[in-house]
């Protein structure tokens, strides 16, 4: 005896999904995405965290750069109500995010010079120095500005 079911076009009469099953499928999906969901990280990794500091440290070496090469004073303004690093030389603007902790050590006078919320660079390399702390949850990088030199610096907190 021989079946029909196979024959013609080679597919059998219960080819393909019905509807319950691509619902119960989706289902499924649904609940696994529900649990997994809420387990994922929010809010600023460790690696975007290390990002955001080279982002800073970068717009610092490029102003003692620029103060260098242009033979001139350039002030990088660090304003940590508004939570942005902006370059005194060009248009670069580094925002920090809401959920990391954003401390600074800056000079109150520069030079003879009352400083407010900058790190000025001069054109001999050297700067009014300063600090910028990024952390969150335990982890984190200061940006150093070194006075003497105008060296900048990323050093790990906490590091594990």
């Amino acid at each position: 005896m021989t079946s029909t079911a196979g024959s013609g076009t080679g597919r059998s009469a219960e080819a393909g999904f019905t509807l319950l099953e691509m619902v119960c499928v989706l289902a499924i999906v649904a609940t696994l995405a529900a649990i997994i969901v809420p387990i994922l990280p929010r809010g600023t990794s460790r690696a975007r965290l290390e990002s955001i500091a080279i982002a800073t440290a970068a717009v610092l070496k490029a102003d003692r750069n620029a103060a260098i090469r242009n033979a001139t004073e350039i002030a990088t303004e660090v304003d940590s109500a508004s939570r942005v690093v902006r370059s005194g030389a060009s248009d670069r603007i580094v925002r920090i995010p809401d959920d990391v902790a954003f401390d600074t050590l800056l000079a109150t006078r520069c030079d003879g010079i009352a400083n407010r919320a900058t790190i000025r660079f001069f054109s001999t390399g050297m700067s009014c120095g300063g600090a910028i702390a990024l952390t969150r949850e335990g982890f984190g990088y200061e940006i150093r500005v070194n006075w003497l030199t105008g060296r900048v610096d990323i050093v790990a907190l906490n590091p594990t």
